[in-house]
């Protein structure tokens, strides 16, 4: 125990070293480390228990990435330990800034996360105790892994969004262990620290409330109503009886929809911007199950996706929330400026992912994605020939112009077809008069439509992957506010037949997002529909009991039958 002993002295030794501010820890990337020799007994048992588990786990499983992680950090600090304190008695204890860590993760369920994920059974006091060297440095190494993956939810969430969906293109947001393990263990009160990783965006916060209200006056918690068909207004369904509660209306002796509940889904339509037709679908029901109607599972869902976003989004952002069918421009966190989308068919989703605005095209070509080709233009050429020039589209052949009267079209799904498509700029091209690009491997992109019917349903997931913007002009002028040079009225001085593209000076963040939760600025928690799956797929995989679903929205709508982006 001497040796331990003395192992613990140089712990409070390295401890005094110079210290990062805890609100760099999250944004520094993790720094190329020296791996220094481990000098004392437990620090050669701590090192040789992580090579071990660093080079015998699976290559790129968790079990390898925590293990690498905290190999080289300990390796920092020549594998001593950072935890573990020495008691009056002579027995060994956590450290005070590791009782107040074990708290946080007594608490955890309070951020959304689950405890049991880091009071696991390797941490167990009773090992350091044993006098046996290898448990003692297990208890240590266990100990900084579950600090590091508790940081990690906190700071990323903890489910990997691409495995609820390839479509969830999120970046994982880097933290400098070595600095945050260090500051934690010489930190007073680690609580802010660790607090600092967590989003700071009043949305997030108002659905952390949210969590901790939950079960507050659970007796006056409506039941989600579930999904089903459309009900209009004449129609009879055992949910109507719900409807009318929901809308604070009398009791009826039956089950049939009629006008006073149809006034009172007209009024509720309204005053949620959705298309005001009296038909009860899956959106209206959605918005229903908003407000004290919210199951917890959603607020949780929706907590870990706020996770996922970029920590910063940028003091002037444009901000698209999928199952809102809703694009907004903010500035400072507060909106300056909203309009209305059609996003991508559950066929064709719109990814999920964060970028930035660079490019505004004026009369643009439209050059189709392969898929499109091949799914839709070839089988229309086969029946007529004449079809791309109906749709005034060039086929093209190393950049030249040939006639499709000379292409064998059957060969289109074949790798070997040499030849592109590209629409001309004009009247009926399908990304209309404008296109805001962010170059990413997803090549979508925010655009002008010929089809502006669509904008007055409630339900919007209708393009093939990219947002159509129901007012691009006006949006243009919103979105071109910080550009002295640029306006609506020099974009609209561009307009004619030869594509002009524009560049801002300054780049503009654009985040396509999916929250089926949003909350306003009076608590107010709102309601939109899972268009695409992802929020109960993600409820699945945090292994939580998803209570009467909401419906999908997409189950119930028929999709045009249009060829556009």
């Amino acid at each position: 125990m001497n040796k331990v002993a003395i192992s613990l002295v140089a712990l409070f030794a390295l401890a005094g070293l110079g210290a990062t501010q805890a609100q760099d820890i999250a944004s520094l990337e993790i720094s190329p480390v020296v791996i220094a020799p481990a000098k004392t007994p437990l620090a050669q048992t701590i090192k040789a228990g992580l090579s071990s588990a660093y080079y015998g786990a699976q290559r790129d499983s968790v079990a390898y990435n925590e293990g690498q992680s905290l190999y080289f950090l300990y390796g920092e600090r020549y594998f001593e330990p950072i935890w573990l304190g020495q008691g009056a008695d002579g027995s060994i204890t956590f450290s005070p800034a590791a009782q107040k860590i074990i708290s946080l993760f007594e608490n955890a369920a309070s951020e959304g996360l689950r405890p049991q994920d880091y009071l696991t059974a390797d941490i167990d006091l009773s090992r350091a105790n044993s006098g046996n060297p290898t448990a003692l440095a297990g208890l240590e190494t266990a100990f900084s892994a579950a600090v590091l993956r508790y940081a990690d939810h906190l700071h990323n969430g903890r489910i990997k969004p691409q495995s609820v969906s390839a479509n969830l293109d999120i970046r994982h947001k880097p933290i400098d262990g070595a600095k945050l393990l260090e500051n934690l263990a010489k930190s007073a009160d680690p609580a802010p620290i660790l607090a600092s990783l967590g989003p700071k965006h009043p949305e997030f916060l108002a659905l952390r409330t949210a969590l901790a209200n939950f079960d507050q006056n659970t007796s006056q918690r409506p039941i989600p109503i579930g999904e089903g068909p459309v009900l209009k207004i004449g129609g009879n369904d055992a949910r109507v009886p719900a409807i009318r509660a929901r809308l604070e209306l009398p009791a009826a002796p039956d089950n049939v929809y009629d006008n006073t509940l149809g006034d009172a889904v007209k009024a509720f339509q309204d005053s949620l911007g959705l298309e005001v037709d009296g038909v009860i679908g899956p959106a209206t029901i959605a918005a229903l199950n908003g407000g004290n109607a919210t199951r917890r599972e959603d607020i949780l869902a929706n907590m870990e996706r706020w996770r996922w976003m970029p920590s910063d989004l940028g003091k002037f952002n444009v901000f698209v929330n999928i199952p809102e069918f809703r694009l907004s421009i903010q500035r400072d966190g507060r909106e300056e400026y909203t309009t209305r989308v059609v996003v991508g068919t559950t066929k064709n989703q719109t990814p999920i992912f964060s970028d930035n605005i660079r490019h505004v095209v004026v009369n643009p070509y439209w050059n189709v994605p392969s898929s499109i080709i091949k799914g839709e233009i070839a089988p229309a050429v086969m029946r007529n020939p004449a079809y791309t020039d109906n749709q005034n589209m060039d086929l093209l052949y190393n950049g030249t112009p040939v006639s499709p009267w000379q292409v064998d079209w059957s060969q289109v799904s074949t790798t070997n077809f040499p030849f592109r498509v590209r629409q001309r700029p004009g009247p009926g091209n399908a990304l209309g008069q404008i296109k805001f690009l962010f170059p990413n491997k997803h090549d979508v992109y925010l655009h002008d439509t010929p089809s502006k019917g669509l904008f007055s349903r409630s339900f919007r997931a209708f393009s093939h992957g990219c947002v159509r913007v129901q007012d691009p002009l006006a949006f243009a002028d919103a979105l071109m506010a910080n550009e002295p040079n640029i306006s609506r009225t020099s974009l609209e001085g561009m307009f004619g037949p030869s594509e002009r593209w524009v560049n801002p000076q300054t780049q503009i963040p654009v985040h396509l997002a999916y929250f089926t939760l949003r909350v306003d600025a009076d608590g107010t928690i709102k309601s939109y529909g899972d268009v695409y799956g992802h929020n109960e797929k993600l409820i699945a995989a945090m292994g939580l009991t998803a209570s009467s679903a909401p419906a999908i929205i997409a189950q119930s709508e028929a999709i045009p039958d249009e060829l556009a982006p």
